[in-house]
């Protein structure tokens, strides 16, 4: 058992309802500046400062449900409020205190990544996704190597006679084996099977969703190479096929002796398996893939394209769960796969299912082209230029450096040799030898990038740092959002300063307050009462049916039930005891439990002793009350101080218009 007591009492004192608003006001505040326009007509001043029409329409339309003139005078009021005070931290120097500023950047931080993807192209990939995960394609493929950088002519000659051969109908599978390199194309021709969305490089996906069913695809380059796919026909999507699987791999080496004895045993386990023997333990006994016979047989879950396409081929086709497939040859081995469960694809439109569409579309190279996009349009927005310098001296100096390469002859380039001017920003040499040194190779261990590949890179992430360091000139929407969580700090940072903390450490003020306005604290109708609070239902009925049999001893009662149960003993009025019902409050009732349907906890409550109504407050009972009573008195005299010192006038022809509206 806990109580409470000590935590009400220690606790701030809830805002004024106007506060609140005030609260909600600042809010908006971020939008108010991105509202407005040079031409916008002034609603009102305040010293030196204006606040335009469209600055106070929009914070009005966010955050006020009330109707009428009477309605938008008082939130008027509250705005002018508002801006005098966070003018007044300004003036204090609040914004450069360094909890502020730390918060601040950590907001900023936290932001970044946001609105460094573009949301409406990472919305349009997710739309593109969720369309592509309706149906799996059959798709061939035709690889020939050519790596960037180096010369390619033999490999162009190639592609290009493959693909006139498909186009004379020559099957796809004969010119795969005779061009691709490929290395399982000799086994399958380049059948890839069935393939669904983001089971190929994004770049691939695109080639054969644009392919139409029968057809053979363009030409593609890619880092890699050149690819030519065929798209053999479409299907419904298989959705996700969970199972379990015993395989029987064939060791280094082994004859065809050797793979009958396995072919053997295999056929051995899947006669025991039709007559009932579990799959789980048989794999664990035999089977060849370790992580899945460690775990009963069970594999991760399979969509289309992870696997060989005469895998998927068999498991796709299992009718029914529990249906397990005759032994199948792989060139792993030999298989038998038991269907535990096979889930349709979710394709709705359900929070949930497009948050992981989203997770996955964000986690994915498909993002480059957000990336791509962005850059693009850092480089219109911010002024991208090269300046005039030498590329062959550059890599020159950059191989001198890197890779210890006498040039051999005077370059004109060093480390204080500009590059690049983004923005207001100037891009040296020296910033280029940084990013080159720690980026120039490939991330899968395949050596050195070609230079002009590490450029590029480099420009598009100089543009990007630029992009970010300077986002408030560049975006509205990320502008608004900071000068929001920025005002509202200064708000609440003096407003602690001048009201809250004030208020609620001058305890002469308090009680003089008090004593001058005694009369108007008072008890309603009221009990002592001891409230209970528990964080589910089920516990709160249990504590309630126990308490109730002998509610004089709910102290000894609550033992049992270890700290699961919070309590508050105090005077309350009747308004505040949970769920009285219909039942007439008398001392020893017990009130039905209320439970909060938002979050599941439960309350209830014991009377112990009526109090009539209009009985006087202590100072001490009042306390709370007489904390925010004051705070407003304090409020409205340093309000009226600041008007005294930013004269605000009201454009009352503005006014009227925006009443008439």
């Amino acid at each position: 058992m806990r109580s409470s007591r000590s935590a009400r009492k220690n606790r701030k004192p809830e805002l004024p309802n106007k506060l609140m608003m005030i609260r909600r006001i600042l809010f908006a505040a971020g939008l108010l500046c991105a509202a407005g326009g040079a031409s916008a007509q002034t609603l009102f001043t305040y010293g030196r400062d204006t606040v335009t029409v469209p600055e106070f329409r929009a914070a009005w339309k966010k955050n006020n449900t009330a109707k009428g003139n009477g309605a938008l005078n008082d939130y008027l009021e509250l705005y002018i409020a508002s801006r005098l005070k966070i003018r007044e931290a300004k003036r204090l120097g609040y914004d450069t205190l360094p909890q502020m500023t730390t918060d601040l950047q950590n907001l900023r931080e936290q932001l970044l990544p946001t609105y460094l993807n573009d949301l409406a192209g990472v919305d349009a990939l997710v739309a593109e996704a969720r369309e592509r995960s309706k149906k799996n394609i059959r798709l061939s493929h035709i690889f020939i190597a050519a790596k960037e950088g180096a010369d390619t002519t033999s490999a162009w000659k190639r592609a290009q006679e493959a693909l006139a051969l498909l186009q004379k109908g020559t099957p796809f599978a004969t010119v795969a084996r005779q061009y691709s390199d490929d290395p399982s194309v000799k086994e399958n021709g380049g059948d890839l099977g069935n393939v669904g969305v983001f089971s190929l490089p994004y770049e691939l996906e695109n080639l054969a969703w644009h392919t139409p069913a029968g057809k053979v695809s363009a030409l593609h380059r890619s880092r890699a190479g050149y690819h030519i796919l065929k798209n053999n026909g479409e299907r419904p999507d298989g959705g996700t096929f969970r199972g379990a699987q015993i395989l029987l791999a064939f060791p280094p080496g082994a004859t065809d002796a050797d793979k009958a004895v396995i072919k053997k045993r295999a056929d051995s386990l899947y006669t025991r398996l039709l007559k009932g023997d579990d799959i789980g333990k048989l794999a664990g006994r035999f089977s060849n893939d370790v992580v899945s016979a460690a775990n009963g047989g069970q594999m991760p879950e399979i969509n289309a394209g992870q696997y060989d396409a005469r895998f998927e081929d068999k498991v796709f086709a299992l009718p029914k769960d529990g249906a397990i497939t005759p032994p199948f040859l792989t060139s792993h081995g030999w298989h038998i796969v038991k269907r535990l469960s096979l889930k349709p694809r979710s394709t709705g439109d359900s929070a949930q299912v497009a948050q992981s569409l989203r997770e996955r579309v964000e986690a994915s190279d498909r993002m480059n082209t957000v990336r791509a996009a962005l850059v693009a349009k850092v480089r219109a927005q911010a002024g991208y230029r090269e300046l005039n310098f030498s590329r062959a001296d550059l890599q020159a100096f950059t191989d001198s450096l890197l890779d210890y390469k006498k040039p051999g002859r005077t370059l004109s380039v060093e480390s204080t040799t500009p590059l690049l001017a983004i923005g207001t920003s100037t891009i040296y040499a020296a910033d280029w030898i940084a990013y080159a040194g720690n980026n120039r190779f490939r991330s899968d261990g395949t050596g050195t990038k070609p230079f002009d590949e590490l450029w590029r890179e480099f420009a598009d992430a100089s543009a990007i740092s630029q992009y970010k360091a300077n986002l408030e000139r560049y975006n509205p929407a990320f502008r608004a959002q900071m000068e929001e969580f920025r005002d509202g700090n200064l708000f609440f940072e003096i407003m602690q300063r001048e009201v809250w903390g004030p208020a609620q450490s001058d305890s002469a003020g308090l009680e003089r307050y008090y004593n001058a306005h005694r009369s108007q604290y008072t008890w309603k109708q009221s009990a002592d009462a001891v409230l209970f609070y528990t964080s589910d239902a089920a516990t709160a009925k249990a504590a309630r049916a126990a308490i109730a049999k002998a509610p004089a001893n709910w102290r000894t009662t609550l033992s049992a039930f270890d700290d699961k149960v919070a309590v508050d003993s105090n005077r309350f009025e009747l308004e505040q005891i949970p769920n009285p019902g219909k039942a007439v409050l008398k001392p020893g009732l017990v009130t039905e439990t209320l439970v909060n349907n938002t979050d599941g906890s439960a309350s209830f409550g014991l009377v112990l002793k009526l109090h009539p109504a209009n009985q006087p407050r202590t100072f001490a009972e009042a306390r709370g009350q007489v904390i925010t009573d004051y705070q407003k008195e304090l409020e409205d005299k340093w309000v009226n101080a600041l008007r005294a010192k930013y004269p605000v006038t009201i454009n009352q022809k503005e006014l009227l218009e925006l009443m008439k509206k």
